[in-house]
């Protein structure tokens, strides 16, 4: 397989996807607010290493379609679904980063393991990260409030000013990429987040 496609889903949505190489799947699920883009670098590997690489752009993500409804880790689960069956994968390595990680860990408790050899999950979202009364650990309701103001008020600020702590460049020492900040504002900004 070698290329790029889009699958339509059953509520008219489509996944854009990235399928290159041949040999065992393995299969990565982008972090919020990236794309697949953000895996090129371990595809470009993996693919010269003998296996076949699969990337999507989750929906409201990137090339991927931007529906107003639909995002939700169970939506994000049974679309990851849809695409696996889609390339009729079978013994595929599942590799997920942040809200990836929730999506391969949803995707694997609604639709099992029979397609699956393995699971990685990367800083994985948790199920709940909100704090409430059941989850006294969680992240408070400000943190989020904030995330949504900045992703409305400015935008490309919010997203450069998160590649700090994202790349850890906030460390001391630490070697920034402007490139790379940018890169990831770039990926952001094409969302519907």
């Amino acid at each position: 397989m070698s290329g790029f496609d889009k699958l339509t889903l059953k509520d008219g949505s489509y996944l854009w996807f990235k399928d290159w190489g041949s040999g065992q799947p393995i299969v990565f699920s982008h972090g919020w607010p990236l794309t697949s883009d953000a895996f090129e670098d371990q595809m470009l590997y993996l693919g010269s290493k003998g296996y076949r690489v699969i990337a999507h752009d989750r929906r409201g993500h990137g090339r991927s379609a931007q529906p107003w409804d639909g995002h939700n880790m169970d939506q994000y689960a049974d679309d990851l679904a849809a695409l696996t069956a889609h390339l009729n994968l079978k013994d595929a390595v599942h590799v997920g980063h942040s809200t990836g990680g929730g999506e391969v860990a949803r995707y694997i408790g609604r639709h099992g393991t029979s397609r699956v050899a393995k699971a990685v999950l990367i800083g994985a979202v948790t199920p709940i990260m909100l704090k409430t009364d059941f989850n006294p650990h969680g992240v408070p309701i400000e943190v989020f409030d904030g995330i949504r103001d900045g992703v409305i008020n400015d935008r490309g600020a919010f997203f450069y000013e998160l590649t700090a702590a994202f790349y850890g460049y906030n460390r001391d020492g630490a070697k920034e990429s402007k490139a790379v900040r940018e890169g990831f504002v770039g990926a952001g900004a094409t969302g519907f987040n």
